[in-house]
């Protein structure tokens, strides 16, 4: 590992920052706190210029309370606006809400049970209607509404007497006190309960093709396969925006996005960002700024716990002994990421850091699979019960840098008598309902598990946020442990950081001993952007670049 990396990726522990909005310091900080220039520089007095932003993966949904993947947030931050946002030092902070509710400013109870929600008096949507607390009632009760394809109802299904006091004051019941329940709120956009008026079914909504938000960019046009256009919201209610225009382009091909970033055809270089055999030169290039960014996406390969090959967890820890991480990592990332056993990122308060750490060991996995009865067929290919160990492993074509590592482990699994197949499909499909809905043998894939700066992984690990099963969430390995599943109940009601501490230790404990996925390593992300764009401020606790484009602008 080379000292810039090292100092890249070696960062120290903050806080449980989350638990500063449960004691009421975050909400004494100012509304438009997210909106000031870094660095005491002039933005312009009105927004000018362009800033085109590409992407390896096309953003295909534009309602943000719907089914998404990651790359749709990058649009969703900058149509619309949430109760609360999170900062990239971790602290939530009032968005349309004009203070973050704690147990000391009496937001909350002392029970976590009653809430109460001010919101600001100032906000219009893009077409010109007032933003109130109707607004707030009816995105929350979309969102639990059974019929309505939500991203996510965890947190939120525990809201009971959701009631609009005035227009600026809402309040709402928790059946259970839900400590991770403002790290929610910080990625629940609000969408206009007047835009859905009339409309039978949410899910086919002109809305969702035409969005309407309160956020610093309006809808302007998509072009499938190519770009969404965003125009400047000359009335927004915070700082900014400063450019006029906010670009999308898709570009599924990687080696020809860092292409179009070289020759300047993109401003911003976005997800899945400039890989690391392009780093060295992209560093060097004039006129553009490359720096490294730790990030706190995991890359994993996820193994659909159904699946009869993966049941055993011998088979599992036998398949993880077969990956050479080091080789990858060195080879492949020329050293950038980090090998990681947990999926909590380095920089959480907790992160644990005595897990075991993995080993290349093709015998050892060879022994583990002897010993459990997976035998070598005809064909070389390991056997049981009429099951060969055999399956497909997909990820998003065109990112060259898993291709190879897909087919490096290929050979490796090939040597202990696993037959591992390659099916790599578009972004927009494999990210779909087969990767939603569990249709997957194995995917490689970078995870973001928390949500801001919270701890609580309920949505990735609890046994009823299986969506293949009819749960809401995220568990699309169909990971089932009882044991984490009371773990992460427990975890969701305490408020001390300590006590949570423990919790989440044992999470990890649990999740690295059952391997649901094969934690591969921590991303260290390479960012780049023209010079003379200034205002860009990686954000961790995000899962886009684009967090607050808002704050963009040309010098």
């Amino acid at each position: 590992m080379t000292d810039k990396t090292k100092k890249a990726t070696d960062f120290t522990r903050r806080n449980a920052l989350t638990m500063m909005a449960m004691t009421g310091a975050a909400g004494m900080l100012a509304p438009n706190l997210l909106g000031k220039p870094a660095h005491g520089q002039t933005p312009p007095a009105a927004p000018t210029g362009r800033v085109i932003v590409g992407l390896s993966q096309e953003p295909t949904v534009l309602n943000p309370l719907m089914v998404k993947i990651e790359v749709d947030d990058g649009v969703h931050f900058s149509l619309f606006d949430a109760l609360f946002r999170v900062t990239p030092e971790g602290e939530i902070v009032p968005n349309l809400a004009t203070e973050v509710p704690s147990q000391a400013n009496g937001g909350i109870s002392e029970d976590g049970l009653e809430w109460r929600i001010k919101l600001r008096d100032d906000v219009r949507w893009h077409d010109g209607a007032p933003f109130t607390a109707e607004d707030v009632k009816f995105t929350l009760d979309l969102i639990l509404n059974p019929d309505f394809r939500s991203w996510r109802t965890i947190g939120h299904s525990l809201l009971r007497d959701i009631t609009v006091v005035s227009p600026t004051e809402i309040t709402w019941r928790m059946e259970t006190a839900f400590a991770p329940y403002l790290s929610f709120l910080t990625e629940t956009f609000i969408v206009p309960k007047h835009a859905f008026d009339g409309v039978e079914d949410p899910n086919s909504a002109p809305f969702n093709s035409n969005p309407i938000g309160t956020g610093a960019f309006k809808f302007g046009q998509r072009v499938a396969g190519d770009i969404i256009t965003l125009q400047a919201n000359p009335d927004y209610f915070g700082d900014g925006p400063y450019i006029e225009q906010l670009v999308f382009k898709y570009i599924p091909d990687l080696t020809v996005m860092y292409t179009q970033f070289r020759s300047g055809d993109i401003d911003l270089i976005g997800r899945q960002y400039i890989t690391p055999d392009n780093y060295a030169e992209a560093s060097a290039l004039p006129g553009r700024t490359v720096t490294l960014v730790p990030s706190p996406a995991v890359e994993t390969i996820y193994l659909n716990q159904e699946k009869p090959q993966f049941k055993e967890l011998a088979v599992r820890e036998a398949l993880y002994a077969a990956i050479d991480k080091e080789s990858i990592i060195d080879a492949l990332y020329y050293g950038l990421p980090t090998s990681a056993e947990t999926f909590m990122p380095r920089s959480s308060y907790f992160y644990n850091d005595a897990l075991p750490v993995h080993e290349f060991n093709l015998e050892h996995a060879r022994q583990l699979l002897d010993d459990a009865g997976w035998l070598p067929g005809p064909d070389g290919i390991r056997q049981k019960d009429g099951v060969r160990l055999a399956f497909t492993n997909s990820t998003t074509s065109g990112n060259h840098l898993r291709e190879q590592a897909q087919q490096f482990i290929q050979q490796t699994f090939r040597e202990i008598g696993v037959e591992m197949t390659i099916s790599n499909l578009p972004a927009a499909v494999i990210w779909g309902e087969f990767w939603a809905m569990s249709q997957f043998d194995s995917v490689i894939v970078g995870i973001t598990f928390l949500i801001g700066a919270d701890p609580d992984v309920t949505n990735r690990f609890h046994s009823g946020a299986i969506s293949a099963q009819g749960g809401r969430g995220s568990n699309n390995s169909q990971y089932v442990n009882t044991d984490v599943d009371a773990l992460l109940e427990e975890g969701s009601r305490t408020f001390d950081p300590e006590a949570r501490r423990e919790i989440y230790l044992k999470v990890q404990e649990h999740v690295r001993h059952d391997l649901p996925f094969l934690p591969l390593f921590a991303d260290s992300n390479v960012h780049g952007r023209k010079e003379g764009l200034d205002g860009v401020v990686p954000n961790g606790n995000t899962r886009t670049e684009s967090w607050h484009a808002a704050g963009w602008y040309w010098t």
